[in-house]
């Protein structure tokens, strides 16, 4: 019997969900993806030292700020990440830029010319954005120069329906926050059948396969594999190394839960947003105004850390 794992390769696309290389060799995902706190983890490990150094030498003899360093430092990780999985590599652009579009665009566009200036061909890369109505915007444009996009934070079909409108190339709703905050918020214990951020991703599925959407769905943060098998048949699922460690290890049969042959039957029905709608309906859902505004400045804080670091190697270097 093969591992739940190879099982789930059968049905959906593999993301490792690392910025550490060794796991991704492990456990051989099509694409990757990466955000400031998993280059912030890895950047501190020993082996990965060489691609910390590079960034420090560079922005020393091109008198370079902070901030350009880790924007380097993201695109070495992804450089070598591009070398490791067939597929498609995910950098993010700046937290603090999410409410800005003009500012995200720039940034976006600045990371492609690095990863172009390297030999390794836009197509490869994903440019993370948060699913701010900023950020579509900005996502939509970016689209239109042929520069896909990846927005993450995705917690509510709102969101989703408004991504979908702007042409993103693939969204990552986020499966275990959903359900961390349900769980505080309501004390229950749920299962995979009924946890929020499982029915979150369901929906979105079927909305999508029901009215002919495009857009990727890649599921992500998940908090246990039962999540990821209540998802099994997903366009794609970013799984965090001790997650497919233990599907790897698992040799039991997994169903397939989701199929665009019937998830059609289960869609919400249609709606189109502008910015009015977008705005009142995201902060009608508590959960997801919370989530949002959290995962934003935990992406926020962890980069400044890194830029922490990457300053303090600076000093030590002068």
């Amino acid at each position: 019997m093969p591992s739940k794992l190879d099982q789930l390769k059968t049905m959906t696309t593999i993301v490792a969900d690392t910025g550490d290389m060794e796991a991704i060799r492990a456990f051989e995902p099509v694409d990757s993806t990466t955000n400031p706190t998993l280059i912030l983890k890895a950047a501190q490990m020993p082996a990965y030292k060489p691609l910390v150094e590079e960034a420090i030498l560079w922005g020393i003899s091109h008198n370079h700020p902070a901030s350009a360093i880790t924007d380097r430092l993201a695109v070495n990780f992804g450089e070598e990440l591009t070398k490791i999985v067939p597929g498609r590599v995910s950098t993010e652009v700046d937290a603090d830029l999410s409410f800005d579009v003009d500012g995200t665009v720039a940034k976006a566009r600045a990371i492609i010319a690095d990863y172009e200036r390297r030999g390794i061909a836009r197509g490869r890369i994903l440019i993370k954005i948060a699913a701010t109505w900023e950020g579509i915007r900005a996502a939509e444009i970016l689209q239109r120069e042929g520069i896909d996009c990846n927005m993450t934070l995705i917690f509510s079909l709102v969101q989703a329906v408004a991504c979908a409108e702007a042409k993103a190339f693939l969204i990552s709703p986020f499966v275990g926050r959903i359900l961390d905050w349900y769980s505080k918020k309501e004390g229950k214990t749920y299962t995979s059948e009924t946890d929020p951020g499982v029915l979150s991703v369901r929906a979105i599925y079927a909305y999508y396969k029901a009215y002919g959407i495009d857009t990727i769905i890649m599921g992500a943060s998940f908090r246990n594999i039962g999540e990821i098998e209540a998802l099994a048949g997903c366009d794609r699922l970013t799984i965090s190394p001790t997650l497919l460690e233990e599907l790897s290890k698992d040799q039991g049969v997994l169903e397939r839960k989701l199929d665009p042959r019937t998830a059609a039957a289960r869609a919400p029905a249609a709606f189109s947003l502008d910015e009015k709608t977008f705005r009142y309906l995201l902060n009608e859902d508590a959960m997801a105004t919370e989530k949002l505004s959290e995962g934003i400045r935990s992406f926020s804080q962890d980069l400044q850390a890194l830029r922490a670091l990457v300053s303090k190697r600076l000093a030590e270097a002068a």
